[in-house]
């Protein structure tokens, strides 16, 4: 009866992971018989799940039953919890239950108990977390960085994963995305010098990938500073024309301006340990510092706040489902 727990906010990490599994246990030939994704929400759908847990696959290869946004270990019903303790000694060896959820499993529970002693039980069960570092744990983020690249065999140095650090954040999904195809020129480098040694990826070529996906939102963000709403919007326009998620730039856009309210307050204190502020505003190079305290020279701290203010209510009417475009004009055009 193997089970598996996969839970964390990583989710690109949690997807790999399960799709790891599925491509593990199950015969490609026979995976619309042998493969069923619940939706956790529905109390109905946890239960057909149970059901559907305790029948053995069809044809080779194993069956696998997903359970996305999973109650069993995060506020379970009496009624569930109940068949669950029927259930989980029926379960055949070769189908496979993977509970999956964002929160941590709550201990308490009984059906948490439960589970994690069945995991303990099974060598073919596990229980893995995979939890995106905050934003101002900058060397949790390095560690994510270093994480994707040992996965994709990729060689780069401390530098670059400081770049990768600034520009993409705990973006995981993004992170995956840049490195996978820094891989591919990896690969390519590799034939072409004809060598199976993993080479290092120039800085360089990092800066350029990268370019697109950071440089445009803090230019944007350096023109709102100077009060160049006008020719900020026009390139935001652009950007979200071709594509870029709202979201995204709207969480570089409140980065970048989360960083000038940390320099700017530690100055106004007296700190003057570059590296000290650099930690303490989450900036991964300390030397960026120098270039946010010309940025924002002459500016006063009232105007970085009405700016950051501006940004958070942005990113309330987007979610509210208000034309992104829409957002950015009514409240970047208007003054409070």
């Amino acid at each position: 009866m193997p089970i598996h727990l996969i839970w964390g906010d990583d989710y690109e990490a949690c997807n790999r992971e399960i799709d790891e599994i599925i491509q593990t246990v199950i015969d490609q030939a026979w995976k619309s018989f042998n493969y069923s994704q619940i939706d956790g929400n529905d109390p109905k759908q946890n239960l057909r799940a149970l059901e559907e847990v305790q029948s053995a696959p069809l044809g080779s290869g194993g069956r696998i039953v997903l359970v996305r946004r999973s109650p069993f270990c995060n506020g379970c019903s009496i009624e569930l919890a109940d068949k669950l303790v029927q259930v989980i000694k029926l379960i055949p060896d070769n189908t496979h239950l993977i509970l999956n959820n964002s929160n941590k499993p709550d201990k308490r529970l009984k059906t948490t108990k439960l589970i994690q002693q069945a995991i303990q039980l099974n060598t073919l069960s596990k229980e893995k977390s995979f939890i995106l570092p905050l934003p101002w744990d900058i060397n949790g983020q390095r560690n994510l960085v270093k994480n994707i690249s040992q996965r994709l065999n990729l060689k780069i140095n401390y530098e670059t994963v400081d770049l990768l650090v600034e520009s993409i954040g705990n973006d995981s999904s993004l992170l995956n995305t840049e490195l996978q195809k820094l891989s591919l020129l990896a690969e390519a480098n590799k034939k072409k010098s004809n060598t199976n040694e993993p080479q290092e990826i120039p800085n360089e070529i990092v800066k350029e990938l990268i370019k697109n996906n950071s440089t445009n939102a803090l230019e944007i963000s350096n023109l709102l500073l100077k009060g160049e709403r006008v020719i900020a919007l026009n390139k935001i326009d652009s950007l979200l024309k071709d594509g870029e998620p709202a979201l995204r730039l709207i969480t570089t856009l409140t980065g970048q301006s989360r960083g000038w309210l940390w320099v700017h307050l530690l100055d106004l204190q007296g700190n003057q340990d570059v590296k000290e502020i650099a930690r303490l505003a989450g900036i991964a190079n300390p030397k960026r510092i120098f270039v946010i305290r010309k940025q924002i020279q002459g500016k006063s701290l009232a105007t970085l706040l009405e700016f950051m203010k501006k940004l958070l209510k942005i990113e309330v009417s987007i979610k509210s489902g208000i034309n992104p475009i829409d957002a950015f004009k009514d409240n970047l055009l208007t003054e409070s």
